[in-house]
């Protein structure tokens, strides 16, 4: 399992086939991290990243690793206290939003187990899946959860997951009655968390969480305004809501 931390400054690219063809791409940076072990940074640039169990899974535990681990739990998965490593955005000067949060999680002999892909959508709500991918990074999971205003909750989707190294390359497809109306990428290429790179990325992407969502609220405005039907929004189970 590949050393953590690190800093992945990334492309995230989503092309929309259907009913209208979209494409958007905007730049941002994720962390690698040992969610049992989140970097600690100097007191001065705290505020630059934060890892808060609130954030994820219900929010209720005492860590991400407890928040996981009771996830896992529920789906029959024991790690014995193996290796997890969790891609995702920092909280960044208050504000966080992770449309896509994962971990790769191992045995204790460094078998890998599953993956997990933990979604949240802009409307506070989140949704976890427990993946098992195949020697190539892929795996297929029905779609549970509301994410776009513009697809109602079916299909399925086809993830391609490979663990970080050197490079961050991540392929999500939503797959709906024999086509790919929707793919979301992820490109990137690693570098060391040191101070310096931080406040590089931070520099280059000031408020890099608050930018992620009010982009993608407006590229759905633009949508909207294309005339793309909204589909109706299913209520979520209490425990799937952000508190």
């Amino acid at each position: 399992m590949t050393a953590a931390p690190a800093l992945y400054p990334c492309t995230v690219a989503h092309i929309r086939t259907e009913p209208t063809r979209y494409a958007l791409r905007h730049r941002t940076y994720m962390w690698l991290t040992d969610p049992d072990h989140p970097p600690r940074l100097p007191l001065p640039l705290r505020p630059l990243a934060r890892f808060d169990p609130r954030d994820h899974f219900d929010g209720d535990q005492p860590s991400i690793r407890a928040g996981l681990d009771r996830f896992l739990a529920s789906h029959g998965v024991d790690l014995r206290g193996g290796p997890v490593l969790m891609l995702a955005h920092a909280r960044v000067l208050g504000h966080v939003f992770n449309p896509l949060t994962l971990y790769w999680c191992q045995d204790p002999d460094g078998t890998a187990r599953c993956v997990v892909a933990e979604v949240h959508n802009t409307y506070g709500e989140r949704h976890s899946y427990l993946l098992r991918p195949g020697r190539d990074g892929t795996a297929r999971t029905g779609k549970e959860f509301y994410v776009s205003p513009f697809f109602p909750v079916d299909g399925a989707y086809r993830m391609r997951l490979p663990e970080p190294g050197d490079r961050l390359d991540l392929t999500v497809h939503l797959e709906r009655s024999g086509t790919r109306p929707f793919t979301a990428t992820v490109r990137g290429t690693r570098q060391e968390a040191t101070v310096g790179a931080l406040l590089r990325q931070a520099l280059r992407h000031p408020w890099s969480t608050l930018a992620v969502s009010a982009a993608i609220r407006l590229h759905g405005v633009r949508l909207y305004l294309r005339g793309l039907p909204v589909q109706p929004r299913p209520h979520r189970r209490a425990q799937e809501n952000v508190r």
